[in-house]
């Protein structure tokens, strides 16, 4: 179908369709490692490639070093080396980041993800310090994470630029969409680009991105490893149908209900149960629900 449009860098290293996993927590809000499993191997069976734990989706903020480590082992050992493995490590806490980087890494990890510190708001040079530290710490390749709207602060282009000369850092996922700023950036860094906003993957698929790491990807694995096949193999008209019957319409509801609270209760609808998310994040309501579950049948994932 036409001339393939395949960015291949970094492909490898973090896989081009990756879901940002929930963690799975039972009734009582404890980690469910056995849920964790399943919801792993799901995804995998259907086509995702790349699973990111303990990021923003698997509520990291409100998960223990000990939680993230424990579900980061029980997955290794479900999935081997069927999908690429990427430990969220990011904190607002240099030390924290670094300690959670070997204890990633001493489980299995194949890869890093780091978002930019959270709420303390440090100067572009304090990022670049903090990237360093962390990056020094082990030898697992990194995926950067800007996402200004969560963070409070834009990882600049010229740190960018100077981030992509430390050898292991060798991805970014954006959540900033600045598509004016990033294509030149994607060309002269050779970082490899995720798109880190389910509305925006073909958009940055067009520019150069390797791949996406979804959240709508929980509700439909195998549609958007279909679209990011399709974008690959030059059929830009069954991606944009895809992106438009399926990806658009779960990301309304993504937008509306939060990036954990839609994952979970989506899941739930199709059958897996992975809990509700932990407080301050609440589950949806029976409205919000009917709500979903018609987008859903919409969407043709229920």
């Amino acid at each position: 179908m036409g001339t393939s449009t395949k960015a291949n860098t970094g492909a490898e290293i973090f896989g081009t369709v990756s879901v940002a996993m929930v963690t799975p927590f039972d009734s009582r809000g404890e980690l469910d490692l056995d849920a964790g499993r399943k919801l792993a191997a799901h995804l995998v069976d259907n086509g995702v490639d790349s699973l990111v734990l303990a990021g923003t989706t698997g509520e990291s903020p409100t998960t223990t070093p000990a939680e993230k480590i424990a579900l980061l082992e029980a997955v290794k050992e479900e999935v081997g080396d069927r999908a690429i493995l990427v430990a969220g490590a990011g904190t607002n806490n240099t030390r924290t980041s670094v300690e959670l980087a070997k204890a990633s890494r001493d489980a299995g990890a194949d890869a890093l993800l780091v978002v930019t510190p959270y709420y303390s708001k440090p100067s572009q040079a304090g990022l670049v310090a903090h990237y360093r530290e962390v990056a020094a710490a082990t030898d697992l390749p990194i995926c950067l994470y800007d996402i200004p709207g969560r963070s409070g602060i834009p990882v600049e282009a010229a740190t960018i630029r100077e981030l992509a000369t430390i050898p292991t850092i060798q991805g970014l996922k954006d959540a900033k969409g600045n598509f004016f700023q990033a294509a030149p950036l994607i060309h002269e860094t050779g970082l490899a680009w995720y798109s880190g906003d389910d509305p925006l993957n073909v958009p940055w698929l067009s520019v150069g991105a390797t791949g996406v790491i979804s959240v709508v990807g929980h509700a439909a694995p195998r549609l958007l490893r279909e679209m990011v096949t399709s974008f690959e193999e030059g059929d830009l008209a069954r991606t944009r149908e895809i992106n438009a019957t399926t990806i658009d319409v779960l990301a309304r509801q993504q937008a509306i209900l939060g990036g954990a609270t839609f994952a979970k209760a989506a899941l739930r609808l199709q059958g897996i149960d992975v809990g509700d998310p932990r407080l301050p994040v609440v589950p949806a309501t029976e409205a919000q629900i009917e709500d979903l579950r018609r987008d859903m049948e919409k969407a043709g994932v229920l």
